[in-house]
């Protein structure tokens, strides 16, 4: 391979260049929007003393999805079974 094609072709296909240029940018934006899911449910995990939970958002990657079920879904089912027992 010739080097000029190399380089015309290493600047279309290169890491932040060519039509994978904003795939970067929505990873980026992924890991931040799980991050912040991640963080909320396993503070709300651990806040409510629900090591099964805790253990299972650690651990499982879903993109922000389980930990939004958690929060609104199942937490508060957790909380009124707690109330009916005390």
């Amino acid at each position: 391979m010739h080097y000029s094609s190399f380089a015309t072709m290493n600047s279309w296909y290169g890491p932040w260049g060519g039509p994978f240029a904003s795939f970067g940018f929505l990873f980026l934006v992924l890991i931040v929007w799980s991050l912040v899911w991640k963080g909320l449910a396993l503070w709300a995990a651990a806040h409510d003393e629900s090591k099964p939970w805790f253990i299972a958002l650690l651990i499982i990657n879903t993109a922000g999805i389980l930990e939004i079920m958690y929060l609104y879904i199942f937490r508060k089912g957790l909380r009124k079974e707690k109330k009916e027992t005390n």
